[in-house]
């Protein structure tokens, strides 16, 4: 007996709901468990005795002659402080005076200069290899648009003394009063770049590489040299050490801000790199990841976690959508979902110490944000594949 109109109808709507729910059931309870668990700070004991020897600042740098001196200042006087640190520029591939302003303000400089290989993953291979030889005992990145709190060295010292090989501090924004979505900006790495590391270091998880703000010690280079070039290469790298079984703690202490893009187009390059490379890596490990998983090597299931999850702008977008099914339990669902996000969003900006004005300033620019991301998604997905370079996101000139 054929199957009437309506029934017809109504299966289509379950469909759609169920793949709607497919795609963010699991990204809306990994934020649960990693919101719950963010709520408990981890770090290490008050009398930890810090880890001795020299360390080098490595900042890697292409064409920053316009903000590195503040960056330079910053981190030198920081290493002066310590005592045994040395900063290190890392000029790649530069047409301007990044290396002669660096080198003026304090900072030792190597010079790269290789045109087919391009990126901040090979800068970074290339300062390792480089200093490799001199009796480093770790290396923090720091990129050249940022600042660092005067107790940087002090927490990692302190965290790689606790037995951590492998160490990410908070990383926040530094310009967040100067427009909209910078505010917003702020909101979104309150909740990537601290409350869900700090979340995994509570579950005894690996943090993440958030790109700026870490540091490798000797021994972990030794083990899993830096060779990771794809526009994410943070993220790639992250992934090797898990394959290590090395895990990443969170430095929950201390901070590094850097400046976030104002113009239009330096945002969305910065996006579609961070969201388009991020989708590259679920296609080139996403197999591999859940079959080891399944294997009973448990802790692939969280990277794999990780990278399911939608940015929060398509995951919102997703929740929405099944409000506008006509069946009462996907909008049941929806609203669940949408309730455990408004949670993350909440507890984030808590820990980020955001307060009720910001947080109001950075919520009422979600809806243009939305529509900016959906009108984007073309160019996030460009970059995913596997044949996009590493292009350098245009900001303004740094304030002082």
């Amino acid at each position: 007996m054929l199957m009437s109109l309506d029934s017809i109808v109504q299966v289509l709507w379950s469909l759609l709901a169920l793949v709607l729910v497919l795609a963010t059931l699991p990204g809306t309870l990994y934020l649960a468990a990693l919101t719950l668990a963010g709520l408990r700070r981890v770090v290490p004991a008050a009398d930890q005795r810090p880890l001795a020897g020299p360390i080098a600042i490595v900042v890697p740098a292409h064409n920053e002659a316009a903000g590195i001196a503040r960056t330079i200042d910053n981190l030198v006087a920081i290493a002066r402080a310590d005592g045994a640190t040395t900063v290190c520029v890392v000029a790649d591939n530069c047409s301007d005076d990044t290396a002669a302003i660096a080198r003026t303000h304090g900072a030792r400089v190597l010079e790269r200069h290789n045109l087919e290989q391009r990126g901040k993953g090979y800068a970074l291979d290339h300062a390792f290899g480089q200093l490799a030889g001199e009796g480093f005992v770790a290396y923090v990145v720091i990129d050249a648009d940022t600042l660092a709190e005067p107790n940087l060295l002090a927490v990692l010292r302190r965290h790689l003394g606790a037995g951590a090989l492998a160490v990410q501090t908070r990383y926040t924004v530094l310009n967040a009063e100067q427009s909209p979505r910078t505010r917003l900006a702020e909101l979104a790495l309150c909740a990537f770049n601290a409350l869900r590391p700090r979340g995994r270091h509570a579950l005894g998880w690996s943090a993440g590489i958030l790109g700026n703000g870490f540091v490798l010690t000797a021994r972990v280079l030794q083990q899993v040299p830096y060779r990771a070039t794809s526009v994410v290469e943070d993220l790639e790298y992250h992934l090797r050490l898990i394959e290590q079984d090395l895990r990443v703690h969170f430095a929950d202490e201390t901070t590094v801000r850097g400046d976030m893009p104002l113009a239009g187009s330096g945002q969305a390059t910065q996006r579609a790199r961070w969201e388009g490379g991020r989708l590259r890596m679920l296609r080139d490990h996403a197999a591999s990841l859940l079959r080891r998983g399944l294997s009973g090597q448990w802790r692939f299931f969280e990277p794999l976690l990780d990278l399911l999850l939608l940015p929060l702008a398509y995951h919102t977008v997703l929740l929405l959508a099944l409000l506008l099914i006509p069946l009462d339990w996907a909008r049941g669902l929806g609203l669940a979902g949408l309730a455990l996000l408004a949670l993350h969003v909440l507890v984030a900006a808590g820990v980020g110490g955001l307060g009720a004005r910001r947080l109001w300033l950075a919520l009422w620019a979600v809806p243009e944000y939305l529509w900016w991301k959906l009108r984007m998604l073309r160019s996030t997905v460009k970059t995913s594949q596997a044949s996009a370079e590493w292009e350098r996101t245009h900001r303004d000139t740094p304030r002082k």
